[in-house]
């Protein structure tokens, strides 16, 4: 029996659309992650992109278990000393939804430049309308 090695032009590439309404953040995450890396697939191999496009829905819609709402925080720098600022759940979900599930979903990619060409499959709406209607997605239960 022959190892089958698959090449980037002959791979099938789908289109799926994930409603976020009500999900955990977490598994909501780690589910798309895998449709984006492409586990779920028969040829799959660690050092190849195989995934789908994944477009995420209802962003604003996401929710955390228990008390992470309020204590969840998000870090970021500006470069100085001093520069650290800090933004809650709550506070981030206000004014950027699309952010909070685009972050938990790149803390679950590789962090190099295959993490970067698969992290380019991934498409976050606040709202349940997106222009990809073209691309025929299928819906993803999860």
């Amino acid at each position: 029996m022959k190892t089958i090695v698959v090449n980037s032009k002959s791979i099938e590439r789908k289109w799926y659309v994930v409603d976020a309404s009500g999900q955990m953040l977490g598994r909501l995450a780690s589910n798309v992650a895998t449709l984006l890396i492409g586990k779920r697939k028969v040829a799959y191999s660690p050092n190849q992109d195989h995934g789908d496009y994944v477009i995420i829905i209802n962003a604003d819609k996401a929710e955390l278990s228990g008390t992470k709402a309020e204590t969840k925080r998000y870090f970021r720098h500006s470069g100085y000393p001093g520069g650290e600022k800090f933004r809650s759940f709550k506070e981030q979900m206000e004014l950027d939804s699309t952010k909070v599930i685009i972050h938990a979903v790149h803390g679950m990619v590789s962090k190099n430049a295959l993490g970067r060409s698969i992290m380019g499959k991934l498409h976050v709406y606040k709202s349940a309308e997106h222009p990809h209607a073209a691309q025929q997605p299928v819906p993803f239960a999860l």
